[in-house]
């Protein structure tokens, strides 16, 4: 019996396009549920996580909150609602631009900064433990296939 079979507790047998999406799925909860442990331990949410990491790569340059929800890993997250969390736990500045009232900048606290050092590493540990179990062509292949499932 496949782990596949193991984990929904049946031995049928199932088309392939049932088996991989199922695969998929299984995968994608298995790694969620890593990362969703490590942002609550640092009173984060994924999508908080996520609108960090795109502050910090703007190295101080403040950016809109429209640019935030472009480049955003979840495209169908309240934005607004995530920045005001961040704002309110003293992660983010929000600036209101004098040229124009309505236009706000972002921009990430030195102690936001510091919450995504910490987390760097234990992160870096969860991808690695995940592919190490691979090969680096492995990887490379998986990489590839993921692209061309989702194009």
């Amino acid at each position: 019996m496949s782990t596949l079979n193991q984990l929904l507790k049946s031995d049928a047998k199932l088309p392939i396009a049932k088996e991989v999406v199922l695969s998929l799925v299984f995968t994608n909860n298995y790694i969620t549920d890593q990362l969703k442990k490590l942002f609550k331990n640092n009173d984060l949410s994924g999508q908080q996580y996520n609108v960090l990491r795109i502050l910090r790569g703007q190295k101080g340059i403040p950016v809109n909150q429209q640019t935030i929800q472009e480049r955003m890993v979840h495209k169908n997250s309240n934005t607004g609602r995530i920045i005001d969390k961040l704002v309110e736990k003293e992660l983010v500045n929000r600036k209101q631009c004098p040229e124009n009232r309505r236009q706000v900048k972002l921009t990430i606290t030195n102690k936001g900064l510091n919450i995504l050092l910490n987390l760097d590493p234990k992160l870096d540990g969860i991808e690695s433990n995940i592919v190490n179990k691979l090969t680096h062509k492995e990887a490379t292949t998986l990489c590839y296939l993921l692209e061309k499932l989702r194009t």
